[in-house]
């Protein structure tokens, strides 16, 4: 596949803005292909393009749109070694990774080509009406979810497929009804031109308007904040910093028409290992957790960044066995050299505070590359309430034990807690009735609560939940993974009183799509007489 280094505006290549080049982290050494910006000129023509098709695309049938999901899916797979080897140039990510990684890509297109096929998803609702109600006659009303809006997707630098360019935001997007401009992440140019020309081959191979999808390269910021504010743009998805998703939210809601921004900005991911637990897994807990606290370099969005243990008998030996094998580690390449100053950064703020490492992975030295050694904190209750920087998420392989003596003090600990992906609680099952009340507390702080568990793997599907409170996301009520991320791209219409046949086939009396709907309040797939 020829890669050009330019940006894709639906059928045409775009312009040459600033030009820029990326290195390979594992060896610093720069990577094949000189990228160019996107122009203003691009970014204006993708927002009109996409505007233009959205009247088309959003009145498609959920099949059609169905039709080419699962096509793209069977381009990527069609070229998944390319791709791949690509992205392990750019990211340093094990192949193995990417390879797993691309098969939840596709897996993920595949959902929500089924959710679009389907067709329920829209949760329509009918509810007849009674012309001879007094004091007033009741309206036969009708009303669904319909696509929002051209959406723009911005690239994620820790998933360069799977939270990418044909990644769960743009997939959920696409089955909704929505055209799509994709941001491509800085990092990964030449992985998502790739995948970027093959979501275009399929928008032609499958008929559609050309402005169902562009993609957008930028150096540093000036174009992603551009297209926020082009005009056909009507929703953003965005996972990266906290510091970009509310720069972000900032300009999405002072646009002269506001438009949502779903941002998913990370998360210190708590893990509580309650007493009983400790005291009869100790050795196996620590052997998981280590493997999570470094897996990928430290740079999920799951990490657990913080973990509380009970001070009793035993504890010392789970703090030195999980300090053992994080010691042992040999250093790890992050995604990119400006990640891995960020994170020395942060582990020289943390040992300035006062609070030195208990244990060191191997120093890379001088070795060529963004490479980094893992780091564990020990620091005791009193010590973390009172310092609010220990609280604080650091992208990269560490955590932070925070010991406890009491149920009170680790109470006020989970109180405390900002808004967050995940929670887990290692816990004996007899434990769950007397630590209620964390559970309970727990429900409010996190949108994925796990019990003996580990934050890091999120299964896409039906039930997943991958989002939380503030600043988690930007809305705790949304999610970017598993079927339910479609809702962020739609908003609600109702019909009243309309003739039937100028009503949308969802909502029409016979059916005649078979979807599941809410008739007078109850769920049927049957049709009305």
């Amino acid at each position: 596949m020829e890669l050009k280094g330019i940006s894709l505006i639906g059928f045409h290549d775009g312009g040459k803005g600033v030009a820029f080049r990326v290195d390979n982290p594992a060896t610093g050494q720069p990577v094949e292909t000189q990228y160019y910006s996107a122009t203003p000129a691009d970014v204006e023509k993708a927002g009109a393009l996409a505007g233009e098709a959205f009247p088309v695309y959003s009145n498609l049938p959920g099949k059609e749109r169905g039709a080419f999901l699962r096509h793209i899916a069977a381009a990527l797979e069609g070229e998944a070694s390319a791709i791949v080897k690509r992205a392990n140039l750019e990211t340093g990510l094990p192949e193995l990774r990417l390879q797993g990684e691309m098969a939840r890509t596709c897996n993920q297109l595949r959902l929500f080509a089924q959710v679009a096929e389907e067709g329920s998803w829209v949760e329509a609702r009918l509810d007849s009406g009674d012309p001879g109600r007094k004091p007033s006659p009741k309206p036969v009303l009708r009303s669904m979810f319909k696509p929002l809006g051209p959406v723009a997707v911005f690239g994620a630098s820790n998933f360069p497929l799977a939270f990418s360019v044909a990644g769960g935001d743009t997939a959920s997007a696409l089955a909704a009804g929505n055209p799509v401009i994709v941001k491509a992440h800085p990092a990964h140019p030449g992985t998502s031109e790739m995948v970027g020309q093959l979501l275009r081959e399929s928008v032609r191979a499958c008929k559609l308007p050309e402005g169902v999808f562009s993609l957008l390269f930028d150096a540093k910021v000036e174009v992603g904040m551009a297209l926020v504010q082009h005009p056909a743009v009507k929703a953003v998805g965005f996972t990266g910093s906290r510091t970009g998703g509310t720069a972000l939210m900032k300009l999405t809601a002072a646009r002269p028409e506001p438009i949502p921004c779903y941002a998913e900005m990370g998360s210190v991911n708590p893990i509580f290992i309650l007493p009983e637990a400790l005291k009869k897994r100790a050795a196996a807990i620590a052997a998981s957790l280590q493997n999570s606290i470094t897996l990928g370099g430290g740079q999920f969005c799951t990490k657990p960044g913080i973990v509380l243990l009970p001070q009793q008998n035993g504890d010392k030996g789970f703090v030195d066995d999980l300090s053992e094998r994080i010691g042992r580690g040999a250093p790890h390449t992050l995604l990119t050299s400006g990640i891995a100053a960020h994170y020395a950064a942060a582990l020289k703020q943390r040992t300035a505070g006062g609070n030195a490492a208990i244990a060191l992975g191997e120093d890379p030295g001088q070795s060529a590359g963004a490479k980094a050694r893992a780091a564990l904190f020990l620091a005791e209750a009193q010590s973390f309430l009172s310092d609010p920087q220990l609280s604080q998420e650091v992208f990269g392989p560490t955590s932070l034990l925070v010991r406890y003596q009491s149920r009170e003090e680790m109470l006020k600990i989970a109180e405390g807690l900002e808004g967050h992906l995940t929670a887990t609680v290692h816990a004996e099952e007899s434990e769950l009735a007397e630590y209620a009340d964390l559970l309970e507390i727990l429900s409010r702080k996190a949108g994925r609560l796990i019990f003996n568990g580990y934050p890091t793997g999120v299964e896409v599907g039906h039930a997943m939940v991958h989002g939380g409170p503030f600043p988690a996301t930007s809305d705790g009520r949304s999610t970017s993974v598993g079927s339910r991320a479609i809702f962020r791209f739609a908003r609600l219409v109702s019909y009243q009183d309309f003739p039937e046949a100028a009503l949308p086939d969802e909502l029409k009396a016979g059916n005649p799509l078979g979807i599941w709907r809410m008739v007078d309040g109850k769920m049927t797939r049957e049709a009305l007489a």
